[in-house]
C-alpha cells in the first residue's frame, strides 16, 4: 500500500476538509469471476458501498462489453466511484475520488466483501486544493 501526502514547502497545513482530495485506487482479484459480468449486482454493490460511506449519488452510468466486462461510474456530490472489470483475469479495478470527510475504508470494505476479493492492492493518493 502506498500513501503519499505531497505539500508545497512552507505551505500551512489545511484545516478545511474540503481542501483535501483523496484517491483510493483498488485492484481486487476475485474468487468467482462471474460477479464481474453481473451488471445489476455490480450496480447494487456500488450503491451499497456509497451508502456505507455516506456518499451522495447524483448520477450513474454503466456499460457492458462483448466479453461481459462491466464499467460503471457513480457520479457523487463528492466526486466519483468507478469500477472496471476484467473477468478473464478475475480482476476489478475500483477508483474512489473524494473530497472532504469520507469514510473510504467503509466504501472499499463493502466492495471487497461483495466482490469476494481474495487479494487486493490499494493505493491512496492525497491531494490538496490550492
Amino acid at each position: 500500500m502506498l500513501e503519499t501526502e505531497p505539500r508545497r514547502a512552507g505551505a500551512p497545513a489545511r484545516t478545511n476538509p474540503i481542501d483535501r482530495m483523496l484517491l483510493h485506487a483498488l485492484d481486487a482479484w476475485v474468487r468467482d469471476a462471474a460477479v464481474l459480468t453481473d451488471r445489476e449486482r455490480l450496480g447494487c454493490l456500488l450503491r451499497a458501498a456509497a451508502e456505507a460511506g455516506a456518499l451522495r449519488v447524483v448520477g450513474e452510468e454503466f456499460a457492458v462489453f462483448p466479453n461481459g466486462a462491466v464499467t460503471g461510474v457513480l457520479l457523487l456530490a463528492q466526486s466519483h466511484l468507478s469500477i472496471h472489470t476484467w473477468p478473464e483475469h478475475a480482476l476489478a479495478n475500483v477508483d474512489l475520488l473524494t473530497y472532504g470527510d469520507v469514510d473510504g475504508e467503509a466504501v472499499l470494505g463493502i466492495l471487497c466483501d461483495g466482490l469476494g476479493a481474495v487479494r487486493v492492492e490499494l493505493t491512496r493518493i492525497a491531494r490538496t486544493i490550492g
